[in-house]
């Protein structure tokens, strides 16, 4: 039995909360290994914390500033000779279909350090990882292992919603992220795939706290269940308005951008119903792209809605931001979307999809200066490619 298969078959045997004791225990037995750690990035995508029993004694590492975060940010093994021995420490991204988890550290002996080890060892990285997404519905191990401080009930709520931070395809990157991060609102994003679509929801649940969290809830799991009944997305906005009216009576409603591509031909169909707005980087200009707006879901009983069409070109780079990013105010008083935005979303051109959206929320916070967020903030970022067309970023 080769050594890889040795791991995989001991990763995959592994009780749910013991996946890294048994990848170490094999790649000491099979690799040699000195010594084997679990890195996962938190919520902010700020530090990689490491997996360790409760209480975490362990200190973070920088995700910008280390050896760690430059394997994540590459999403590219990384290795570097450790202080004694002449060992190499591996840095191997933990990702899963584009979502990036964390990095598995592996220490070899300098002469275990092959190049058919290191393709060994990336594919036990990315094994972990499906590993740990099984393994998160009966253990909180990992999910704990990603808090740089404790969440907020209604953040809570709302990361157990998200679909991913990330995901890649051949037709498509898609990367995400919510803010503050340990104290989000109702802000939500949410997409699902098949062979010929990719469906993706902005949502913005009005209020604060529970309240909003609720709200947003009951919004994204009405559009699931129509989704999931095989049915347009006008009709999906429909039913999600007429669950949210009936259980709210237009008190509180939820702002949704609801997009469904065509994988084959980058044809979309669009529903804006409120708030979260859509900006297109096609070659070098960027640009608001405006839709038919019509009424939030939950606002008034039996809204009709219909879908909008437009087209995406491979290349194309859509951003999707919700109030609290273009609204937000600079020391100035100038909105973020007026013309900080579309220079932040240049800025963050070389960067992959799952990069962006932190990319252009760090340039946010340095447009606030000292002053506090005063909404939630969520970005989307999708690279669309095509299919069979290759692009090259």
């Amino acid at each position: 039995m080769s050594g890889f298969l040795a791991v995989e078959r001991a990763v995959r045997s592994a009780a749910p909360h013991a996946l890294l004791d048994a990848a170490r225990a094999a790649l000491i037995e099979h690799y040699e290994a000195l010594s084997v750690e679990l890195l996962m990035a938190d919520y902010g995508l700020t530090v990689l914390q490491p997996v360790t029993a409760l209480p975490h004694t362990n200190e973070p590492l920088s995700l910008h500033a280390s050896p760690e975060g430059r394997a994540f940010g590459s999403q590219e093994p990384y290795g570097q000779y450790a202080a004694q021995d002449g060992a190499v420490d591996l840095h191997l991204p933990v990702t899963v279909r584009g979502d990036r988890l964390g990095i598995l550290t592996v220490r070899l002996p300098k002469h275990r350090c092959t190049p058919q080890a290191v393709d060994d060892l990336t594919d036990a990285a990315e094994l972990l990882g499906h590993e740990i997404v099984v393994a998160e519905r009966d253990t909180d191990l990992y999910l704990q292992a990603r808090r740089a401080s404790r969440l907020t009930l209604a953040a809570e709520m709302q990361w157990q919603l998200l679909p991913g931070r990330s995901c890649t395809r051949q037709e498509y990157a898609v990367g995400a992220q919510l803010e503050p991060a340990y104290a989000i609102h109702g802000d939500n994003f949410d997409w699902a795939t098949t062979a010929e679509t990719l469906t993706l929801c902005i949502t913005n649940g009005m209020g604060e706290g529970i309240q909003a969290s609720l709200l947003t809830n009951l919004a994204v799991n009405a559009l699931r269940n129509a989704r999931r009944a095989g049915i347009g997305i006008a009709d999906q906005a429909a039913l999600a308005d007429q669950a949210l009216y009936a259980q709210h009576r237009g008190t509180q409603y939820v702002s949704t951008l609801l997009l469904s591509f065509e994988l084959a031909t980058g044809k979309v169909q669009v529903v804006d119903a409120g708030s979260p707005q859509l900006w297109r980087q096609r070659d070098k200009v960027v640009e608001r792209v405006p839709f038919e707006a019509q009424f939030p879901l939950g606002m008034f009983d039996d809204t009709p809605y219909a879908a909008q069409e437009f087209e995406v070109l491979p290349g194309d780079r859509m951003i999707f931001v919700s109030d609290g990013v273009y609204a937000a105010a600079g020391q100035a008083d100038e909105k973020y979307g007026e013309r900080a935005l579309a220079r932040a979303i240049q800025a963050a051109s070389l960067l992959p999809a799952a990069a962006v959206p932190r990319a252009v929320l760090g340039e946010l916070a340095d447009y606030r200066g000292d002053a506090a967020a005063s909404d939630d903030e969520l970005v989307v970022c999708l690279d669309w490619f095509g299919r069979n067309t290759p692009v090259i970023r």
